[in-house]
C-alpha cells in the first residue's frame, strides 16, 4: 500500500478493477434529502466528484449506481455523467450486484464498491475493493479497504477515482489526453 490522501490506497487490489460501484446518499451525496413544497426530491451532487467520474470512464474504468432509494433526480444526474447501471429501489443489494453482473458481465472480483451505511456491507464484502467516504457508519469504515479522508457527497468520489485511476497506471495518460497536462503538474508522483 502506499500513501494516499493521508489513508493507505491498496493500489495493488485496484489493479484489475474494471468497474466502480457508488451508492447515492452519502457517497454521491452528503445524504440529505430535501423535498420541495410539492413533495419533489432535490439532491445536490459535487461537480468534482461527477468530474471523477468522468476521468474513471476516460480509464476505461465503468461505474454504476445501487441505490436504496428511487430517485428521479438520480436518473437525470447518471444520464448526465453517462451511467449506464442504475439500479434504484435496493433494500437487498446483494440481489442488486447479482444482477449488476448480469447486466454488465462484470464479476466482484473486478469491481470496486463504494458505501456508506450498512445497507452496503453485503456488497463491499464480495467486492474486490471496498471503500467508504469518512463520515461513513463506523462498521463500514470498518470493513473498507480504503477509507477517503472527504465526507460523502463532498469530494470522496474525486479521491477514490483518483486513486484508482493511478493504480491501473493510466493517470498520466486520462491527464495529457484530456487536459494536456503533466500528473506533476497535478501534484502526484506516478
Amino acid at each position: 500500500m502506499r500513501a494516499y490522501s493521508g489513508y493507505c490506497f491498496p493500489f495493488e487490489r485496484a489493479r484489475g478493477i474494471r468497474l466502480l460501484i457508488l451508492d447515492v446518499d452519502g457517497v454521491l451525496t452528503d445524504g440529505s434529502i430535501v423535498m420541495n413544497h410539492a413533495g419533489q426530491e432535490l439532491k445536490a451532487f459535487n461537480v468534482r466528484d461527477g468530474h471523477g467520474i468522468k476521468l474513471l470512464q476516460r480509464a476505461g474504468i465503468d461505474v454504476a449506481i445501487i441505490t436504496g432509494r428511487t430517485s428521479e433526480v438520480v436518473r437525470a444526474r447518471a444520464d448526465d455523467l453517462g451511467i449506464a447501471h442504475v439500479l434504484q429501489g435496493c433494500l437487498n443489494k446483494n440481489e442488486a450486484l447479482d444482477c449488476l453482473q448480469r447486466e454488465s458481465g462484470v464479476p466482484p472480483t473486478s469491481c470496486a464498491y463504494m458505501g456508506d451505511d450498512i445497507i452496503d456491507l453485503p456488497p463491499m464484502r464480495r467486492c474486490a475493493l471496498a471503500m467508504a467516504p469518512v463520515d461513513a457508519h463506523p462498521a463500514v469504515r470498518a470493513r473498507a479497504h480504503w477509507v477517503s479522508d472527504c465526507v460523502g457527497g463532498r469530494g470522496a468520489v474525486r479521491q477514490a477515482a483518483e486513486a484508482l485511476i493511478l493504480a491501473q497506471g493510466c493517470w498520466q495518460q486520462v491527464m495529457a489526453d484530456r487536459y494536456g497536462v503533466l500528473p506533476q503538474d497535478c501534484g502526484w508522483e506516478v
